[in-house]
This record gives structure tokens, sequence and C-alpha cells, in this order.
């Protein structure tokens, strides 16, 4: 028996822009981009699509901000082959509903983004980093901040296989990072 041999899949972690805290009366999940978050979005989206394979599917948390920094992405041109799935158990996940998530992105999917909230974005990437360029796990290991990026490699049959531990950290990208101009 001859299993489907590994292919190469990318998974975007994307951590939504800096949201605003103006109005404390607002629940949680109604808190818009901060302006610095409008700001940062288009920035990352420009850089995804100079460096990285194109999107297949993008997941997003059903949350205001987080549905913002989607659409700040999509108007600086970033664009799936599918439409983007708002998923309103991406909202505050945990890694292991996340993990759930991926596991469940369709084969044919070579490049996946998950656009949504810590603790669970970062936990999720430092659960599956294994190894990567040793200043970018470093970075990783203290925080992925808004409006940020931890773009992960793995060699997988499937989506389904991908364990903890498999990926490999490809790029790390925080706004702060970028110089004015950057992609």
């Amino acid at each position: 028996m001859t299993g489907t041999p590994a292919a190469r899949r990318t998974l975007t972690l994307f951590r939504h822009g800096k949201s605003s805290w103006d109005d404390p009366g607002r629940r949680d999940h109604d808190r818009p981009l901060a302006p610095r978050g409008r700001k940062a979005v288009p920035r990352i989206s420009r850089w995804i699509q100079a460096h990285l394979p194109p999107v297949d599917v993008i997941c997003v948390s059903d949350a205001r901000r987080t549905r913002q920094t989607l659409a700040r992405a999509e108007e600086a041109g970033l664009e799936a082959r599918e439409p983007p799935q708002v998923l309103s158990e991406l909202y505050l996940a945990s890694a292991s509903r996340l993990m759930k998530i991926v596991r469940g992105f369709p084969d044919g999917a070579g490049h996946a983004v998950l656009i949504g909230h810590n603790p669970g974005l970062h936990e999720l990437a430092l659960s599956l980093v294994g190894s990567g360029d040793d200043e970018a796990v470093a970075d990783l290991a203290l925080n992925l901040p808004t409006a940020a990026l931890a773009v992960l490699t793995f060699q997988v049959e499937s989506w389904r296989a991908v364990q903890p531990g498999d990926a490999t950290l490809s790029h790390f990208v925080a706004p702060r990072k970028l110089k004015a101009g950057d992609r």
C-alpha cells in the first residue's frame, strides 16, 4: 500500500491588528481596530503577497477586529482561492481547538491562513514549531504581537497528519520589524 507523498503545506497564523479600547463598556467581541491596527494590516498583507505562496483558504474569527483585519488585508490585495470562512469557534479559541481547525483544512489547500487571537494563536504556534531560524523562534517564544505573522511549513501527506513539533518556522513577521516600504 502506497500512501500519498508528503506535500509542502504552509500555515500562516495572523493575529488581528491592534484593537481599540476607547469604549470601556463595549463587549470584547465588538471592539474595532485602532488606527495603529488599520495602518499595520495592509503592510503585513502586502508582505504575505510578496513572500508567500498564493493563499487557498482563509479562516477568520467572527470578532469585529478580526473581520476588520481581513477586510483591510483584502483591500490591500490579499485574496484566497476559496471565499473566506468566518468561524465563531475561532473567537478566543484555545490551541487545541485551533489544531482541530487546522487538521480540517482540505488537502487541496497548500496555504491556509488563520486570523485570530492570542493566547490561542501564540500557543498553537509554539506547540507546532519544531525547527526554524533561531532568532525567529526566540522572538516568537516571547510573543505573537498584534498584526504579526507566524508562518509555519510542514511536509505532511494531509492536514490531518499535522502534529506538535512538525513545523518549521519559516518566517516571524511583526509590523515593527518592517521598514517603511518593505514588502
